[in-house]
């Protein structure tokens, strides 16, 4: 079993999917991220330079959800697993993207995507 570092309800705003008027207006997102990883080093060390600079990927995921627009919500969970793996320490990630206010003519909380990569 590998250790975890857990990013949950990140949200932005994004301009994605389908329909014409999901690509005319931005909506709100949510992103939970599990990132798998050996805290270890970081637990001895107490030094940032040997984990995951979680905030740093926070604010990169952010700007993936606002800056870049896609028809699928898998393709944009895509996205986001590929920057958390571009750091080589973690060895795999789920991600769960969310739409919120998704242009579904019932009431429904949100619908998502949930994604494991390696």
């Amino acid at each position: 079993m590998s250790d975890v570092i857990r990013l949950r309800g990140l949200r932005a705003m994004g301009v994605h999917g389908v329909l014409p008027e999901e690509q005319r207006r931005p909506q709100p997102f949510e992103v939970d991220l599990d990132l798998h990883l050996d805290l270890k080093p970081a637990g001895a060390s107490d030094r940032l330079e040997d984990t995951v600079d979680y905030g740093g990927l926070a604010e990169a995921v952010a700007a993936c959800i606002s800056g870049e627009r896609h028809a699928l919500l898998e393709t944009l969970a895509e996205r986001i697993a590929g920057l958390a793996l571009a750091d080589d320490r973690v060895t795999s990630v789920v991600v769960t993207v969310k739409k919120l206010e998704p242009p579904i003519p019932v009431d429904i909380d949100h619908v998502a995507v949930r994604i494991m990569r390696s």
